[in-house]
């Protein structure tokens, strides 16, 4: 199974042109959309998940044309999107029973065995009977992809999935997608370079609704090696370095400003070379798009 998308466009009624021809081709497995807030990861995901249509292109996922056949692709989709609403009321068995009833899973045996499956698998078995208003936010990112795995998706869809989790919760979600990633599609939408460096072994990079870069994590990073340099400055002194270097991101450390530049040779005036990393490949690519980034 792939998912082919092609010269895909969108511009909304106010005139913001949030896809600019994006092209992808996503083999099974775990893809990282990286990109900043306002890049067009949204506007993607919802074209993808048939909640918007889009103004000229295609996506294909096998032979399925997913503007055109929304009810095809829907039977095969799983999608966390971004803000996750649920009702406090209800607990999370009840709300995943309706689900799975929308999904067209009406016999009540055959929902028990796969509601049951499924909380097992979001490790929230003892859980399920609570009120979904009780659950911590990584419980309630866990009950997302619950549902999202309702009818055996090929294709699942995560948009900023551990914005807000804390480091225990967010590492548990790690693990989900890693073992959900084994099975089918799995599109991990997110700014933060540390979910894709960990979990995807493709991704790409996109700002402004442009595909910037599209490779493997670990072949992005030896594009840059042996090019990001390092060194602390006054504060009142990065206009200048600004002028005079590729400055990727900037870091305050005990009140003056350590900087990272990408230079093919070395800078030299007090700069130190340092391992490149993922991050550097991101700050570097969308740095002609965007302000410094400041850690």
């Amino acid at each position: 199974m792939e998912l082919n998308i092609d010269a895909l466009t969108k511009t909304y009624p106010n005139g913001v042109q949030a896809l600019k021809g994006i092209t992808l081709h996503i083999k099974p497995g775990m893809f990282g959309l990286l990109g900043p807030n306002g890049a067009g990861k949204s506007s993607l995901m919802r074209t993808i998940a048939t909640l918007q249509e889009a103004d000229s292109g295609n996506i294909l996922l096998d032979n399925v044309d997913v503007l055109k056949d929304k009810t095809a692709v829907r039977q095969w989709l799983g999608y966390l999107p971004q803000d996750f609403g649920v009702y406090p009321k209800v607990s999370a068995e009840q709300l995943l029973d309706h689900i799975a009833q929308l999904k067209g899973i009406h016999n009540k045996a055959e929902r028990k065995a796969l509601l049951a499956a499924i909380f097992e698998k979001v490790n929230l078995t003892k859980h399920c009977k609570k009120n979904l208003g009780t659950y911590s936010g990584g419980m309630k990112q866990r009950f997302g992809i619950a549902q999202a795995l309702i009818g055996q998706p090929r294709l699942v869809i995560v948009d900023e999935p551990t914005a807000g989790l804390d480091p225990a919760e967010r590492n548990r979600f790690y693990n989900l997608l890693s073992q959900i990633g084994q099975e089918t599609i799995v599109i991990l939408s997110t700014h933060i370079v540390e979910d894709v460096k960990t979990l995807c072994a493709d991704f790409a990079i996109i700002c402004d609704g442009e595909v910037l870069f599209h490779g493997q994590p670990d072949e992005a990073v030896k594009l840059v090696e042996g090019q990001v340099f390092t060194k602390v400055i006054e504060q009142e002194e990065i206009d200048t370095y600004k002028d005079n270097y590729k400055v990727i991101s900037t870091q305050i450390k005990g009140g003056k400003l350590a900087i990272r530049i990408i230079s093919e040779l070395h800078p030299d005036n007090g700069f130190v070379s340092v391992p490149a990393g993922l991050e550097d490949v991101y700050f570097n690519t969308i740095s002609e798009r965007t302000e410094v980034i400041t850690l």
